[in-house]
C-alpha cells in the first residue's frame, strides 16, 4: 500500500458553502460554477508551486527548518527523497483538486556532480511525474530552470561576467524547456533572480543588457526549433536578491524587449508581491501588462505591509484581488496562464494540514474576487464611466488630434479664437470606489444554485 502523507484529508476537498464550519472545505470555490458563461476552474486555472510547498523546510536566516517534511531529511538518498516528494506532491494536488502545478528543474530532481548527472536525474523523475500526471489528471502550467540558487550564479546567469556561466545556464534552460514541452506545459517562465547588480563599481550595464538579450533570443530560437507552442514569460521583480534587477516591472520589461526586437516572443508572469515591491499596486501591473500586450500568467501571493521584502504570503484580501481579476476579465481572461500559488506558509505553521488550510483560503479568496469582478463587468458602471470620461476623443477635435490632421498651429489658432476653452470635469474617484465596495458587499458567494453549471 502506498504511503499516505496527508491522512487527515480523505478524498478531494469538498465544496461546503459560505456557511460551512468544515475547515477543510471550500466556502466559495466551485470548479463547475459558471461565471460569465465560463467554469470557475477555467477562469482561475489554479496551480500549486513545487518549491515553497514541498522544497522549503521552514527555515529563515535565524533558524533551521520547522516543517514536518520527511522527504527533506538530510539523511535520505537524494533520488529516493525526490521520489518521496513527488508522491507527496501529487497526493496533495489530487486532494486539493487543483488542475495545475509548477516547478523548477532543481525542485523536482536533485543536482548532480556534473551537468550530465543532473540532467539524468531530472529525466528519471520526469518519467515518474508523467505517470502521476496521467493518473491524477493534474497538468503543468509552466516549467522553469533554477538559475539563481547554485553559487555559480552568484553574479547572475545570463548577465554573469563569465561566459562559461552564461553557457551553463543556457544548457540548463534548453533541457528544462524540452522537459516542459514533454510534460505538456502551457508556458515556460524565466525569473531573472540574479540578473541585476549589487554595485555599479564592478558592473558594465550595457554589456549585461546585451548578454541578457542574447540569452532570451537563444531561448526563443530553441522554442521555435523544438515546436514548443506555449508562451515564454518573464517575471518582473525590482530588487531582492540583488540591489537592482533589470526586469524591474512590466513597463521596464516591455522597454527592454522592444529595444531588442523580442516583444513578440515574450510575455509576463506577474507576481503580486513583486508589484508592491516596485511601488505599484497589483492592479497597476496587470493593467500595464495587458495594455502593452504582454500579459501571460500570475503568481498569486501578497507581501506584509510592515515589511519591505518578498514575504510570499497567501492572498487573503478580496478588496485587492477583485481589482486584479477585474483587469484580467476586461482583458479577455487567461489563455495559457493561470493563478500559481507562489506562496509560503509562515514558519510557525508546522503541520502538514496547514498546507491545506493555506491553499483553501487562497483559492476561496480568488473565487470570491472572481465573482466580484464578474459582477462589476456585468453591471458595466466602471466601464461606462471610463468611456464617458474619454468621450471627447470621439468628437471632431479628438479625431483630428488622433489622426494627425491637427497641428500645433491649428490647435493654437482654435484656442485664440475661443473655440477651445475647456472646463475641469470631475473624475468621480470616490463614487467609483463606492461602486467597487458596494459590489464586494453585495456579491452572492453562498450556496445558491443561480448561475451554476
Amino acid at each position: 500500500m502506498a504511503q499516505e502523507f496527508f491522512p487527515q484529508v480523505q478524498g478531494r476537498i469538498p465544496f461546503g458553502g459560505i456557511g460551512s464550519d468544515d475547515p477543510v472545505a471550500y466556502k466559495v470555490y466551485e470548479p463547475d460554477r459558471l461565471v460569465l458563461g465560463k467554469r470557475m476552474e477555467d477562469h482561475l486555472r489554479v496551480a500549486v508551486c513545487y518549491w515553497h510547498s514541498f522544497n522549503w523546510p521552514g527555515s529563515d536566516v535565524f533558524g533551521v527548518g520547522t516543517f514536518d517534511r520527511p522527504w527533506l531529511a538530510p539523511s535520505m538518498e537524494p533520488m529516493a527523497a525526490a521520489r518521496l516528494k513527488l508522491a507527496a506532491a501529487f497526493e496533495f494536488f489530487e486532494k486539493l483538486g487543483t488542475p495545475f502545478y509548477t516547478f523548477h528543474d532543481r525542485d523536482i530532481a536533485p543536482d548532480g556532480a556534473t551537468f550530465a548527472e543532473a540532467t539524468a536525474n531530472l529525466h528519471a523523475i520526469v518519467d515518474e511525474a508523467e505517470g502521476h500526471m496521467a493518473r491524477t489528471g493534474v497538468r503543468l502550467l509552466w516549467g522553469t530552470a533554477n538559475l539563481f540558487s547554485h553559487p555559480r550564479y552568484a553574479a547572475g546567469a545570463a548577465t554573469n561576467p563569465d561566459p562559461a556561466v552564461f553557457a551553463y545556464a543556457a544548457a540548463q534552460v534548453k533541457v528544462m524547456l524540452e522537459v516542459t514541452k514533454r510534460l505538456g506545459g502551457t508556458n515556460y517562465v524565466l525569473w531573472g533572480g540574479r540578473e541585476g547588480y549589487e554595485t555599479l563599481l564592478n558592473t558594465d550595464l550595457k554589456r549585461e543588457e546585451q548578454q541578457l538579450a542574447r540569452f532570451l533570443g537563444l531561448v526563443a530560437e530553441h522554442k521555435a526549433k523544438i515546436g514548443f507552442t506555449g508562451k515564454l514569460l518573464l517575471e518582473p521583480k525590482p530588487q531582492e536578491p540583488t540591489k537592482h534587477q533589470y526586469d524591474y516591472d512590466s513597463a521596464t520589461v516591455h522597454g527592454f524587449l522592444a529595444r531588442h526586437g523580442l516583444e513578440t516572443e515574450f510575455g509576463t508572469n506577474l507576481e503580486a508581491n513583486h508589484a508592491t515591491l516596485a511601488g505599484h499596486s497589483f492592479q497597476h501591473e496587470i493593467a500595464t501588462s495587458i495594455a502593452l500586450g504582454l500579459f501571460g500568467s500570475i503568481d498569486a501571493n501578497r507581501g506584509d505591509y510592515q515589511n519591505g521584502w518578498d514575504t510570499d504570503q497567501f492572498p487573503n484580501s478580496v478588496d485587492e484581488l477583485s481589482l486584479a481579476l477585474y483587469e484580467i476579465l476586461r482583458g479577455g481572461g487567461f489563455t495559457t496562464g493561470g493563478f500559481n500559488f507562489d506562496t509560503k506558509l509562515r514558519r510557525q505553521s508546522m503541520d502538514r494540514l496547514d498546507l491545506f488550510h493555506a491553499h483553501i483560503g487562497g483559492i476561496d479568496t480568488l473565487a470570491r474576487s472572481l465573482l466580484v469582478a464578474a459582477s462589476m463587468i456585468e453591471r458595466g458602471t466602471l466601464e461606462a464611466n471610463r468611456e464617458a470620461r474619454y468621450a471627447g476623443w470621439q468628437g471632431d477635435l479628438g479625431r483630428s488630434i488622433s489622426d494627425g490632421s491637427a497641428t500645433l498651429e491649428s490647435l493654437a489658432a482654435a484656442a485664440l479664437d475661443g473655440a477651445i476653452d475647456p472646463s475641469p470635469v470631475s473624475g468621480r474617484q470616490e463614487y467609483l470606489e463606492n461602486v467597487v465596495n458596494g459590489t464586494i458587499w453585495a456579491i452572492d458567494a453562498g450556496p445558491a444554485t443561480k448561475n451554476r453549471g
